[in-house]
């Protein structure tokens, strides 16, 4: 809904028919009769009558009210019960037809539920007694809380977030991986966790957050049983994994995912060249020639420009020479795919905002207690993500070949 600062000579008039009316009339008696020990109540009849209000504005005209600008129609109304600082309020949510309306004071209402459950989540995942939660819940609610409610809540998040999880997989032609670092708290010794993140991209082009795992095991094992764990939920048809040069990785790719061509992301190709580059040579030159061979129009092309630039180097530089004879070609597997979806799968790029929400959270916990609150504050904020994405436009064009 679009707000105007000045409104109309038809909003005048509803909020006055509103001011007017006897549910309006209801309320100052309430105020009158009972003051602030009922103020729930009033606040549930200034709500309700608010949301109509803006339904008749969302509509174009108010009820029975027939004027050719009616964009739709009233369609009765769903109860909703919502808990504030004065109480609970027992809502009646305007309902439409033929045109799509939600109240905007409710769609606040839910993004500051969904704000209160993480930050509940944030404390328990820091070690936080439930005691200790049940007493900010109170001062964030207005209503006492008690320990066992915080607890069922932490369960109930907890099964959620597994469901999100462990839900069925399909058919992805496209598989991006990557892999992040946090510090969680082991018998006393705080040591390096790390947390995979799968994304696909189907077959209509859609994208979304496969998986996420957390372990503190061997590499390899680990993207391993990651990769098992996306196979048993109905993973198959992957035709290019992108990813960047992981530890263990290969070797895990090679026993889950044999066959699959893999793509070695351009953008950490082209970072770790600077750890190869002698002082002689100077880094914008290197790069422009690396630059030039990812943007080549074609496989041959591309590999014409790296044998150009190893020709180069070799004389005085053979150590960044043989490094580019070794690694580039890993990063040029994309150009056996379509041109259209070849910008968007030469790197995991596609992963960064990802990992920079998850960065976001995880650094308000600094240090993690355990493996699984680590892993209950990502799920949380990768569904989110996920969730966003599910409305998305088409992530990758259809290919003209």
């Amino acid at each position: 809904m679009t707000h105007r600062e000045h409104p109309n000579d038809f909003e005048l008039e509803a909020q006055a028919e509103a001011v007017a009316s006897g549910s309006f009339q209801e309320l100052l008696e309430l105020l009158i009769d009972h003051g602030f020990e009922r103020m729930a109540h009033a606040m549930q009849i200034l709500f309700n009558e608010a949301m109509k209000l803006e339904r008749s504005h969302v509509l174009g005209a108010r009820a029975y009210q027939r004027t050719s600008e009616r964009r739709g129609y009233a369609n009765g109304y769903k109860p909703k019960t919502v808990h504030t600082r004065m109480g609970t309020l027992e809502l009646a949510v305007p309902q439409t037809r033929g045109v799509e309306f939600y109240p905007s004071a409710l769609e606040r209402g839910a993004r500051s539920e969904r704000a209160l459950a993480l930050a509940v989540a944030e404390m328990y995942l820091q070690g936080v007694s439930t005691r200790n939660v049940s007493a900010v819940m109170e001062q964030l609610c207005g209503r006492e809380v008690t320990s066992m409610q915080v607890s069922r809540a932490v369960r109930a998040l907890d099964e959620e977030l597994a469901t999100w999880r462990e839900r069925p997989l399909g058919e992805i032609p496209y598989l991006l991986l990557d892999a992040r670092y946090e510090k969680v708290r082991v018998g006393g010794t705080v040591v390096s966790c790390a947390l995979l993140v799968a994304v696909g991209i189907d077959t209509d082009g859609h994208r979304s957050v496969l998986g996420v795992s957390v372990s503190l095991s061997e590499a390899e094992v680990h993207w391993r049983d990651f990769f098992a764990e996306l196979h048993a939920r109905g993973l198959h048809g992957v035709q290019l994994i992108t990813s960047d040069d992981h530890a263990g990785l290969r070797a895990a790719l090679q026993a889950r995912f044999s066959g699959v061509p893999w793509q070695r992301c351009q953008f950490h190709l082209a970072k770790n060249l600077f750890d190869h580059l002698p002082p002689n040579v100077p880094q914008e030159e290197a790069s422009a020639d690396l630059r030039a061979v990812f943007n080549a129009p074609s496989r041959s092309e591309a590999e014409r420009l790296l044998g150009l630039m190893v020709s180069k180097y070799a004389p005085t530089a053979k150590k960044l020479a043989a490094w580019l004879e070794r690694n580039v070609p890993e990063g040029l597997t994309v150009f056996d795919f379509p041109a259209e979806h070849r910008r968007r799968l030469r790197t995991n790029n596609s992963l960064e905002r990802l990992n920079r929400e998850i960065k976001r959270r995880t650094r308000v916990a600094s240090i993690f207690p355990n493996e699984a609150s680590l892993l209950r504050l990502a799920t949380a904020v990768l569904m989110e993500i996920d969730d966003e994405w599910q409305t998305e436009k088409r992530y990758l064009p259809k290919a003209t070949v």
